[in-house]
């Protein structure tokens, strides 16, 4: 096996070990573990968490505020731990990629990259802890891990092209790629909806579907529902944020759900018209999937499963797009 079909290989091992942090960092997210460890990169002053009776007696006298609990501590060290060796793949990658022969200047290039995004996101994780779940820091750093996830994917889809030394294009009009390429922005924007959504725990804000309280339209409070300076120091678990506040990032969030699924059945239905039956299916089952997943959210009130389903959603759909871009060209 030559060196870049190695790099292949590590490529694709780190997308699926990507998508397990993401999934991960959801499932702390949803279970209130975000503070499970109240400092970083420790978990309490230990490697793991404290085990004996006398090192969770020292960790609630150092940490007189945020006693120990197991079951928070579980989730995130877990998940500490596979973003960790996450990390220490991209960059043992980007090592490889530069001593390898032959060189590829690009893939130096996106796992350098992916290098610099990981060691901000140690960083953003460090944040996370130290400034106790603020909403800005904890959404930079969930769509670190969209971006990190993504350029890995397309590292491991070029790294594929080169070995086989061939790929499949689909062809389309000019005007069906300029509507492609405009779908980045739209579902970009709507994933950090979802994100600030997230992070201000306004997901159950509307507890019925398709209305909210009864109506279109409840009262909500946009001006500091999307106040992207609040202050620091407050514990942001369980959020700061008022109902209406809430109701206010739930609601955008919804409608900006609409302009993406109008959006991209279009685009779904521009691919079949250009008999790229393929790619018209994949659009519309994702953009399926994720709805069906958000919708049962509000109706069944979150469900774990579900919750941490409809984040891998939103990021399924990113890759699906980028993979649709990447093998996309004009006839």
């Amino acid at each position: 096996m030559d060196n870049l079909k190695k790099i292949q290989l590590i490529a694709l091992l780190g997308f699926f070990l990507a998508l397990n942090v993401v999934g991960l960092g959801a499932w702390t997210r949803l279970v209130d573990a975000g503070l499970g460890c109240p400092d970083w990169p420790g978990c309490y002053g230990y490697a793991i968490f404290p085990m004996s009776e006398d090192e969770i007696s020292l960790a609630n006298e150092l940490y007189p505020e945020r006693k120990f609990e197991l079951a928070k501590a579980v989730p995130e060290v877990v998940h500490r731990y596979f973003a960790g060796s996450l990390g220490l793949l991209i960059l043992g990658l980007f090592l490889y990629s530069i001593f390898s022969k032959p060189r590829n200047s690009f893939i130096v290039k996106i796992t350098g990259a992916m290098s610099v995004l990981v060691l901000f996101q140690s960083l953003l994780g460090y944040f996370t802890v130290s400034l106790k779940l603020w909403p800005q820091v904890v959404s930079m750093h969930l769509l670190g891990g969209f971006a990190t996830t993504t350029l890995i994917f397309l590292t491991y889809l070029k790294l594929k092209e080169i070995n086989l030394g061939t790929a499949n294009y689909f062809s389309v009009s000019r005007n069906t790629l300029r509507i492609l390429n405009f779908a980045f922005p739209i579902l970009i924007i709507q994933i950090i909806l979802g994100v600030w959504l997230s992070s201000n725990y306004a997901a159950l804000a509307c507890s019925d579907f398709p209305l909210c309280k009864g109506v279109i339209l409840p009262e909500a409070d946009y001006t500091k529902g999307f106040n992207f300076l609040q202050s620091i120091g407050p514990d942001y678990l369980g959020g700061q944020l008022d109902h209406q506040s809430r109701v206010a990032i739930h609601l955008v969030h919804r409608f900006g759900a609409l302009v993406v699924t109008v959006y991209f059945l279009a685009l779904a239905y521009l691919f079949a018209r250009n008999k790229n039956y393929f790619v018209s299916g994949l659009i519309a089952g994702l953009l399926f999937l994720q709805l069906v997943l958000g919708v049962s959210n509000i109706i069944y009130r979150l469900p774990l499963y579900v919750a941490i389903a409809h984040n891998l959603g939103a990021l399924f759909l990113l890759l699906g797009l980028s993979y649709v871009r990447l093998r996309t060209r004009e006839y």
